[in-house]
């Protein structure tokens, strides 16, 4: 049995028997090299998992994951929902709408889907339910809301994207925005839809007064994207440094300005960080020995002479890729989605003249996609925690909100001045 043989059934098998991701990874290489006929130690393994980790930009991942600890229980997402409810007042699904411009505004501080989730989805789907919402539908709303948490930057999925193939993070961050832009509007137009189905009512009324109030409080939660990006685009500090930055900025909103940060929930707040930049980093180091076995069979140089001779179109190239990556999103976790897949495309895509930003944000859109996508859906399982719901009758709701960002991430994919303008600008 060849080595690819081992790698991939081995691989295949272990999340046939849902063993996590990143052990799966781990476990299929190490299994290709003891039983393969590569003449390379096991120990390879472990060198080229802390050589991935061992990086200066990776760092920006744990001090997201803290800041997104500190903006939610320091009362930055209250603020920005209350500012959010003040901008929409009375629409039809007013209440959904808030959820969607409430989720764009937080992923503008987090840069994690799963946080966007647990933010915005605590306040607003009880405020949903009680208004009337059915719950499996206000559950689907906080859930494809969250989508945003990576698209809108920052993104933790785009730093990685950018280490891999050390296209400028700051770039991609900008890159991020109008594609965003576009999936918010999308979702919005869809609780329309919904609001019109379920006869849904809208928000509180509002007024110019409230929109003032309102927008004063949370003026200090808004400033903090000004913060980031200004700084990274000013050369003030590195993507890796603005995340310090803003770690340090959201602990003193909500400890010192706010308040609401007590000493007694540091500490729940860093091992709560620290468990899912372990997840994460863990994933990485295991995709990384996963992705040079590939590079080692020389399984890229395969796969892209194989699309090649399907079409050298650029358009139907990026389609393949489209379909490859939402077949993978369905359970396969993000950061290993980017891993696995950047390696073998990427000198491809350059090949064909693919902008490196415009393949970073399909990929991470395709990526985000994946988490509202069954049966990985991790998205939808934080939503199952806060609503109570299983999986399968939420992932029912999902769908229409699943179609429209795939119908988006076409556009994009197929008119590349959207991710490019504001780079272009800004330059």
């Amino acid at each position: 049995m060849g080595m690819e043989a081992i790698l991939f059934g081995i691989f295949i098998l272990l999340l046939v028997v849902n063993v996590p991701i990143g052990v799966a990874l781990g476990l299929s290489g190490i299994a290709a090299l003891v039983f393969g006929d590569m003449p390379t130690p096991p120990l390879v393994v472990a060198q080229r998992m802390f050589t991935a980790v061992d990086s200066f930009p990776f760092m920006a991942i744990p001090f997201f994951m803290i800041a997104g600890g500190f903006m939610e229980t320091g009362g930055m997402s209250r603020r920005l929902v209350d500012f959010a409810k003040s901008l929409v007042g009375s629409l039809p699904g007013g209440l959904g709408i808030i959820t969607v411009i409430a989720s764009a505004f937080f992923a503008a501080l987090s840069g994690s889907n799963p946080a966007t989730v647990a933010a915005i989805g605590s306040i607003m789907i009880p405020a949903m339910v009680k208004a009337g919402y059915p719950l499996d539908v206000a559950a689907a709303m906080a859930a494809a809301a969250g989508t945003l948490g990576v698209i809108i930057p920052p993104s933790i999925p785009m730093v990685t994207y950018g280490v891999v193939t050390n296209t400028s993070i700051g770039d991609l961050f900008v890159a991020g925005f109008i594609p965003g832009i576009l999936i918010a509007g999308g979702l919005v137009g869809i609780v329309f839809w919904l609001a019109k189905k379920y006869n849904l009512r809208g928000g509180e009324p509002t007024s110019l007064k409230k929109i003032l109030v309102t927008g004063k409080d949370a003026l200090l939660a808004l400033f903090m994207p000004i913060i980031i990006l200004g700084g990274i685009y000013g050369g003030i500090f590195t993507p890796t440094e603005a995340a310090a930055v803003a770690t340090v900025y959201a602990l003193i909103v909500g400890m010192f300005i706010f308040r609401e940060i007590k000493v007694k929930d540091l500490r729940d707040i860093i091992m709560k960080a620290a468990v899912s930049s372990a997840v994460v980093m863990f994933v990485i180091a295991t995709s990384s020995s996963f992705s040079w076995l590939l590079t080692s069979l020389q399984i890229p140089e395969k796969v892209a002479s194989g699309m090649l001779e399907i079409s050298q179109n650029p358009t139907v190239i990026l389609l393949l890729l489209n379909l490859i990556l939402l077949f993978l999103g369905t359970f396969l976790e993000t950061q290993a989605i980017i891993l696995l897949v950047t390696p073998i495309i990427f000198p491809l895509a350059m090949d064909l003249g693919v902008d490196p930003l415009v393949l970073g944000i399909i990929i991470v859109v395709n990526a985000s996609i994946g988490m509202i996508t069954p049966p990985m859906a991790v998205n939808l399982f934080v939503a199952c925690t806060l609503s109570g719901l299983s999986i399968e009758k939420i992932s029912k709701r999902i769908l229409p909100f699943l179609f429209v960002e795939i119908a988006i991430l076409l556009i994009i994919t197929n008119i590349p001045t959207i991710s490019l303008t504001l780079v272009k600008l800004l330059k």
